[in-house]
């Protein structure tokens, strides 16, 4: 196969997980479009740069002060230069998408009637906001997985079922704090703050040699993935 085609199959396998919440999304009839789902996957995929030319100028700037630092350098390598810089990222471009859906939404829009039994509750902004997250989450993940797996084929499976359920609960928790930000603007910063913690304890317990360690960091990623899953589904329903 030549390398354009490995290029395009991890790029589909890679897309696995977000076909199967496409798939969820529509037979569960929530009120995302296919469009909307296309634009926030999109922009989780350029989130992808931005986060890994920060990671550079990180890495050019501050090599020597990590070194020096022993242990601490190496947790400031995996917490800051990795994991806050792709939720940083992340968190530029969801405020760029949720600005430019505000500002192309037809005016005087009105929301569904929950009084109406024929029409379901209105779905909250925060609710929409964590699963463009989700979304965008699993888009990155499509970007970095192909071009980790590129490198290195037999890592694309591990990341496709494990860092993807990451980047998606993480972009859950980074959505959600750009909706809650001007009502509740500690909590937002928490929400953000928990979504680094989380990730960074997932790359943490991946460099930890043994078996343990690698399970916990698989049930890091699921745990926080299905935590995402139920707020969604409860909040697409009103709750």
């Amino acid at each position: 196969m030549s390398g354009l085609g490995v290029l395009v199959f991890l790029l589909l396998f890679s897309s696995i997980p977000a076909i199967a919440v496409f798939i969820w999304f529509r037979f569960a009839h929530y009120p995302f479009s296919s469009l909307r789902f296309s634009c926030a996957l999109l922009a989780g995929a350029v989130s992808f740069f931005p986060a890994l030319f920060l990671q550079n100028i990180l890495a050019a700037a501050s090599s020597g002060i990590v070194y020096s630092m022993g242990k601490w350098g190496l947790i400031a390598e995996i917490f800051f230069r990795i994991a806050f810089t792709e939720e940083f990222s992340r968190l530029m471009v969801l405020v760029i998408l949720f600005f430019a859906i505000r500002r192309l939404r037809p005016a005087g829009q009105a929301s569904p009637d929950p009084h109406n039994t024929g029409t379901p509750p209105p779905v909250s902004a925060v609710t929409m906001a964590s699963a463009a997250g989700l979304i965008a989450g699993l888009g990155f993940a499509i970007i970095e997985s192909a071009v980790y797996g590129a490198s290195n084929p037999g890592n694309a499976l591990l990341r496709t079922f494990t860092a993807a359920p990451l980047h998606g609960a993480c972009g859950f928790r980074v959505g959600s704090s750009v909706a809650m930000f001007p009502e509740r603007p500690l909590h937002a910063v928490f929400r953000f703050f928990s979504a680094v913690v989380i990730h960074g304890l997932y790359n943490f317990m991946l460099l930890i040699p043994g078996l343990v360690p690698s399970a916990a960091a698989i049930l890091i990623a699921l745990f926080a993935l299905i935590s995402a899953i139920l707020v969604i589904r409860n909040g697409m329903h009103g709750e």
